[in-house]
């Protein structure tokens, strides 16, 4: 099926939460940023794959970016209740392009903070999971 505009289809990440974008690489990059911005998030770092990889390996990789993205109240939230799950922030989106398309995805907060033993991450975790489900929604 052939998508135009701005169609979508999900895609399926067992550790995330994505959506593939019938748009080019740079506009799918700027509404991703325009999303995060909507619900909170701030771009605290942002990673160039394929320049990253070009530069140290001399190799040629598709678009790739990872967007480390952060809404400061419940990251806030988050480590007042556990101080070093900062090993675990920013909480990740990537935006790249896979077959002529592009793919817009986001950790899933509650998977990635099950490795913190620690039962009082979980709620703001679920916050934060509703915020990135509801950015990639947006696309």
């Amino acid at each position: 099926m052939k998508m135009s505009g701005s169609e979508s289809r999900s895609a399926v990440i067992p550790y995330g939460y994505g959506k593939t974008l019938d748009l080019p690489y740079p506009r799918a990059v700027e509404r991703a940023r325009e999303a995060l911005k909507a619900e909170g998030f701030g771009v605290l770092c942002e990673i160039d794959i394929k320049e990253k990889l070009r530069e140290k390996l001399g190799v040629d990789f598709r678009n790739y970016v990872i967007l480390g993205a952060c809404n400061p109240p419940l990251a806030y939230q988050t480590l007042q209740r556990e101080l070093n799950v900062g090993l675990l922030l920013p909480c990740n989106v990537v935006v790249y392009e896979d077959g002529g398309r592009c793919v817009v995805a986001a950790i899933d907060a509650v998977k990635m903070m099950s490795v913190v033993d620690n039962p009082e991450v979980g709620p703001t975790a679920g916050q934060v999971n509703e915020k990135l489900r509801r950015v990639i929604d947006s696309l």
